[in-house]
């Protein structure tokens, strides 16, 4: 089939407001990259002609400032989900310029299909090749872009020259059944291939090809600090215990790590340890750190849904590709990040948090508990379903103003029924098999800041009940950085 190719800004008008779209890709590595500046150029003169102008933005996670931070600044978007990282956007959905559904990302294609969300009027997918019949080569992320391009009424293609063709192959693309006609999802281990190479579509739907010429613009991270440095070495030193106990397999197990410089730190240290065998990954997104394991074999396979390299790192991805294309897999968020091969194959989670109470159970999103940072991702996928879930953060930030240990988390994004080691550059908290007493002693003791560390004893003490919180001094230690710009102002005695 001979395919129309078309402008960036032939496609944006093509797109009415009120429309439904979905994105291929995954952070930014695989999401479009100039049919959605244009479409904010288009809202940008709707607006200044006094028209109204917005439309509904599915992806498979975050993406980048090509979609998020234009569609933002022009007060494009009327809802977007699963997931955001951009400060344009954040600063839209705290002030409600934008309607923001925070969902656990294995949810968000299913959830699609079931029709949750209305129909889906546009995909736009970018591609390192295509052919007539619409097999498409996808780019470096995946994310919900199978659902999307099945349920789309029109497709728009972004070809992009900077991807090779040479990664036919890295791909996994697999879309379970719906209930009730669901199988098991075929995979036993992490370097399972089970579905198809290419991402198969209508070509009848393809109602334009925009050719572009772009790397993912991912920034590379800065190098990790000491505070990170000391997380990531903690970590380390937890898994050498538990390897060394025999309560992790001599094979050892997949691990599946989040995203930012406690990540990197952590994947570094695990690369220079000694005492850990060679392991695979089956996670959601691998970094730059990721790709060095690989070429030094200490990482040997790596399952993911997205290479979130920075831009440096993808280049040299491609100049080598051939040695990788047997080593990464990408697959379908819903597959990367499904609970039932979590479960099966004994994932250890390693996320991060932005605190922890002393009891337990961690926040991934909200500042104080009402300002939303980023939203879930796919921590919940892999926390509840993990053989370890482990969640680091510092025990302290903004020069100790903050302590990421607290009495109650302001916002609950994972119980304590669901975490199982609490790391901090103080140290390490194994919380398995302890009661809430002794697993806020635990907390204390190990993972919060020394500063913080009598005021959050007294909390624990003056408490009562199996779990023995303080319902009106419980946010003492928020309220006093709020009031005061300072926890460590926090007056426990006014609250009893």
């Amino acid at each position: 089939m001979a395919f129309n190719f078309i402008t960036a800004q032939e496609a944006a008008e093509m797109i009415h407001n009120g429309a439904t779209i979905g994105l291929s890709g995954f952070t930014a590595p695989g999401t479009p990259k100039a049919i959605t500046e244009a479409l904010a150029e288009k809202a940008v003169r709707e607006h200044e002609a006094g028209k109204p102008f917005k439309v509904n933005m599915f992806t498979g996670a975050s993406t980048s400032d090509h979609v998020d931070g234009v569609l933002s600044r022009a007060n494009a978007y009327n809802m977007r989900a699963p997931y955001q990282n951009v400060p344009d956007l954040r600063k839209r959905i705290n002030s409600h310029d934008c309607h923001y559904n925070d969902r656990h990302l294995s949810e968000m294609a299913q959830e699609m299909r079931y029709g949750t969300y209305g129909e889906v009027d546009f995909a736009i997918i970018e591609a390192a090749d295509i052919s007539d019949s619409g097999e498409i080569v996808l780019g470096c992320g995946v994310g919900n872009v199978p659902t999307y391009a099945a349920m789309a009424k029109k497709i728009f293609i972004e070809l992009n020259a900077k991807l090779p063709k040479a990664l036919l192959g890295m791909h996994d693309v697999y879309m379970p059944l719906d209930p009730p006609y669901r199988r098991e999802i075929p995979i036993y281990a992490a370097n399972d291939r089970v579905g198809s190479p290419v991402l198969k579509v209508d070509p009848a739907k393809i109602v334009g090809i925009v050719r572009t010429d772009s790397y993912d613009c991912v920034k590379p991270f800065t190098a990790p600090d000491e505070v990170s440095t000391l997380i990531g070495k903690n970590v380390v030193r937890f898994l050498v215990g538990e390897y060394k106990a025999g309560r992790l397999p001599k094979e050892f197990l997949p691990l599946q790590s989040g995203v930012g410089n406690v990540a990197n730190a952590v994947l570094y240290d695990l690369g220079e340890s000694k005492e850990l065998p060679n392991f695979m990954m089956y996670t959601e997104v691998i970094q730059d750190a990721v790709l060095e394991l690989l070429k030094k074999g200490k990482c040997t396979f790596a399952s993911t849904c997205s290479m979130t390299f920075s831009d440096e790192t993808e280049a040299k991805l491609f100049s080598d590709i051939s040695f990788f294309h047997d080593k990464i897999l990408m697959r379908p968020a819903e597959i990367s990040n499904n609970p039932e091969v979590i479960r099966r194959i004994g994932v250890i989670a390693m996320n991060t948090a932005l605190e922890a109470d002393i009891f337990g159970a961690v926040n991934s999103t909200h500042v104080l508990g009402t300002k939303m940072m980023n939203g879930i991702g796919g921590s919940g996928d892999f926390t509840r379903n993990a053989y370890l879930s482990i969640f680091s953060c510092p025990s302290i930030t903004k020069g100790g103003a903050i302590s990421n240990i607290v009495p109650m988390v302001a916002h609950a994004d994972h119980s304590e029924h669901s975490v199982d080691i609490i790391v901090t550059d103080q140290g390490i908290a194994d919380l398995r098999g302890k009661d809430p007493v002794q697993r806020a002693k635990e907390i204390i003791n190990n993972c919060a800041h020394p500063m913080y560390r009598e005021v959050l004893t007294d909390y624990l003490n003056r408490g009562a009940g199996q779990t023995p919180h303080s319902l009106r001094a419980s946010f003492a230690l928020h309220e006093a950085f709020t009031e005061t710009g300072d926890m460590r102002n926090a007056d426990l005695g006014r609250y009893f």
